[in-house]
């Protein structure tokens, strides 16, 4: 594994600096469990609706607070729903260090859990199952196609466009929009109009996060959704050179 260093966020939660991608894995301004929290989990299960069976993926697992922090949302507001969550992670050093890390004190009740992935990788109990893919998240899509499996709601919560290239692309998302259900929400802290591209060249609607403190990003959706459209015809004509990445980039 390579060097991490533990820092302390604005809300007072703990994240980590990986070495390798030159990044945190959480926005220090904005707080690890509050990005989680504000960003993904919140605007994720508001959108979604009545729907009982819930299947998730989040990219990538990292610290496991997206995770997570669904299990704390879930109970905090008593909702009765099955939910599955499908996690890739390439750090397998990383899970197995997890049951010593510092969670802030909403998520140290789901301790249990994490020991239990990281010592397995796997997770279930009658509402919950929680699966970790290790190893790259590209050939976890390729799986998923395979297996018919439907994703309902996605945590797009990779390293940065600029750091982690190939989990944001135009290819990426496609991949993305042939395991999607038809009421799909996918959440992501970025706001880059090559990331926006990428979605809505795979079908997605594009809609500005709502505000909730936290710096905003963006929902994206088959759906209409009751947010503030990005209209990207009308950014491409103002700016020709508004692309999405391509595979071929970086390759």
């Amino acid at each position: 594994m390579t060097k991490k260093e533990l820092i302390k966020t604005k809300d007072g939660s703990a994240t980590l600096y990986s070495e390798r991608f030159d990044e945190c894995y959480h926005s220090t301004n904005d707080g690890a469990l509050s990005e989680s929290l504000y960003k993904h989990i919140t605007p994720a299960f508001e959108l979604i609706g009545d729907k009982k069976d819930i299947t998730i993926l989040d990219i990538c697992f990292g610290l496991g607070y997206n995770t997570l922090t669904t299990l704390y949302y879930l109970k905090k507001h008593s909702l009765d729903k099955r939910v599955r969550i499908i996690s890739p992670e390439f750090d397998e050093e990383l899970i197995k260090s997890l049951k010593d890390f510092d969670y802030p004190n909403e998520l140290k009740e789901y301790r249990d859990i994490i020991i239990e992935l990281s010592d397995n990788g796997y997770y279930k109990d009658s509402n919950i199952e929680i699966e970790l893919f290790i190893g790259d998240a590209r050939e976890l899509l390729k799986s998923l196609i395979q297996r018919g499996i439907k994703i309902d709601i996605v945590y797009q919560d990779a390293f940065s466009p600029k750091k982690n290239p190939l989990l944001w692309t135009r290819e990426y998302f496609e991949d993305i929009s042939k395991i999607a259900s038809e009421d799909i929400v996918l959440t992501t802290y970025s706001s880059a109009t090559p990331v926006r591209m990428g979605l809505y060249e795979s079908g997605f609607k594009i809609y500005k996060a709502p505000d909730r403190g936290v710096r905003r990003g963006t929902i994206a959706s088959f759906r209409e959704l009751e947010l503030e459209e990005v209209d990207m015809e009308l950014k491409k004509s103002r700016n020709p050179n508004a692309k999405s990445l391509r595979d071929k980039q970086y390759q």
